[in-house]
């Protein structure tokens, strides 16, 4: 499964630059070979800028100040966390649209070290207004979502991922997506790990909703959810730093008392290299894991 969401990225990429002539492609070495056909195809429109992450972002800015649609892509850390300024500078600021196509996720790039590890992204990305944020969990998400903001004029960032779920549970982005209704509690899968969730609350009485875009946050979804409930439980189980979205959980209940349990990446470093399913594990994140602090937030461990 390693790598299909990139390998979509590429394929996908290739074809949206052939349809729109306004489209434009900007690495900064990490895959550019994978573009070598859009390359020599539109020469004038995929531009490789080397290692340089802040000046990918800036040349983004530019290339949408021109009225071009860029879509800029690197690792998780090189695209989000290295060239932050230039993101709230280049394109907030300048109030123009992008498309940010992040790999590596939070540890799928493990043996890559720190450096190459990001599970603040998506919390970092969410401190700047207007932008959506994808998290799929299936290629076909991943896609949908590419080609849709291809032909808009936004900020969006769409965070790819090695971690896969079996089937895709959301190609049309209509808000959380209902897997499974349940009384004793909600709990909110992002992206890749809705199968971990599945797998983990299989005998416990709860309902599972879906998410593979995570800002704007479907607070409509999180309401619909408990208002049956005799207790507003709510799970988060995000791949990336834990509470990401605890603050949207507050604040699409308002008016009802409730508890929120926040699963996700630790604050804490792991000091080891390992594989992406040993970091998982390690965080909580394995089906395992999950059932355990879930079961014990509702109640079912005494």
């Amino acid at each position: 499964m390693a790598g299909q969401m990139r390998e979509r990225f590429v394929e996908v990429t290739t074809e949206l630059l052939a349809e729109h002539e306004n489209l434009a492609l900007v690495t900064a070495d990490l895959s550019a070979k994978m573009f070598g056909r859009a390359a020599d195809e539109h020469p004038d429109r995929v531009i490789n800028l080397g290692i340089r992450e802040q000046l990918l972002i800036s040349v983004s800015g530019g290339l949408a100040l021109a009225g071009l649609r860029p879509i800029a892509h690197s690792f998780a850390p090189f695209l989000i966390e290295r060239p932050f300024e230039q993101i709230k500078l280049d394109l907030n600021h300048q109030d123009v649209g992008a498309v940010l196509v992040s790999a590596g996720a939070s540890y799928d790039i493990a043996s890559g070290g720190r450096t190459h590890q990001s599970p603040g992204d998506v919390a970092l990305l969410a401190t700047l207004p207007d932008w959506t944020i994808h998290v799929p969990g299936h290629p076909d998400e991943a896609e949908a979502q590419l080609r849709r903001a291809a032909v808009s004029d936004g900020l969006v960032y769409i965070r790819l991922s090695n971690q896969v779920n079996e089937i895709a549970y959301d190609v049309d982005g209509n808000g959380f997506r209902v897997l499974r209704e349940g009384g004793r509690g909600t709990v909110i899968a992002v992206g890749p790990l809705a199968d971990a969730v599945l797998a983990a609350v299989g005998p416990l009485d709860v309902t599972v909703l879906y998410a593979s875009t995570i800002r704007p946050f479907d607070a409509a979804a999180v309401r619909a959810a408990v208002a049956g409930q005799a207790d507003a439980n709510v799970v988060l189980v995000e791949p990336y730093l834990e509470g990401t979205s605890t603050a949207e959980v507050a604040r699409a209940l308002p008016d009802r008392a409730h508890r929120t349990l926040a699963l996700g990446v630790g604050l804490s470093e792991l000091r080891h290299y390992g594989t992406p399913r040993q970091h998982a594990i390690a965080h909580g994140l394995g089906a395992a894991g999950l059932r355990r602090a879930i079961a014990e937030f509702l109640g079912y461990l005494g």
